[in-house]
């Protein structure tokens, strides 16, 4: 079985991305892993590929595999997603998969403000840039406040390089996990609009 959803979003002036979601077979992570193997360097040499990162299962926990590609242009993209040697090497795998190959494409930020009915529309860039600047703005102002006495309390060198990690990795933290889900709800009517 294959779901495939695809943001409404033609434009080729930005980079796209797709994430994968394989659940695979207690018995079958090794066949899994060597058809990665076989499948990576593949589209990592197809035309445009940028990036190919995959997140591995947490032993005992869970079986699915996550694999994030980005291209350069969303037509590169789709020519990968839908080449015949994809389609043959995916074939090849589905045996070792409890469910299908399934894929979300999109472009940009776009992961941040897409619903999850990948059918809705993607809202304008300028209200995008509004609501993610309105997010991080504040979020530079306390988060520093923040880190850098815990930082010292933890008895890390005054280092402004090992602060600024500790900081960015924070507002990236609640930007992606907390703040975004949450305020584009809140202002979903306006949002899409």
């Amino acid at each position: 079985m294959k779901t495939d959803k695809v943001a409404d979003n033609s434009s080729d002036i930005e980079g796209a991305t797709v994430v994968i979601t394989h659940r695979v077979r207690e018995c079958k992570h090794a066949d899994y892993e060597s058809w990665s193997n076989e499948i990576a360097p593949i589209c990592k040499a197809s035309k445009g590929n940028l990036d190919w990162h995959i997140v591995r299962p947490i032993s005992g926990l869970t079986g699915t595999y996550t694999i994030i590609i980005r291209f350069d242009t969303r037509s590169h993209l789709q020519d990968w997603m839908e080449s015949p040697t994809r389609s043959r090497l995916i074939e090849k795998v589905q045996p070792l998969l409890v469910t299908g190959d399934d894929f979300f494409i999109s472009s940009g930020l776009d992961f941040w403000f897409t619903p999850e009915s990948a059918k809705a529309k993607v809202p304008v860039r300028w209200k995008q840039c509004l609501v993610t600047w309105s997010a991080i703005y504040p979020l530079v102002l306390g988060v520093p406040i923040v880190i850098a006495p815990v930082l010292r309390l933890l008895h890390f060198p005054d280092n402004h390089f090992i602060t600024t990690l500790a900081v960015t990795g924070a507002i990236v933290f609640l930007m992606v996990y907390w703040i975004m889900p949450n305020y584009t709800r809140f202002i979903q009517r306006w949002l899409f609009s």
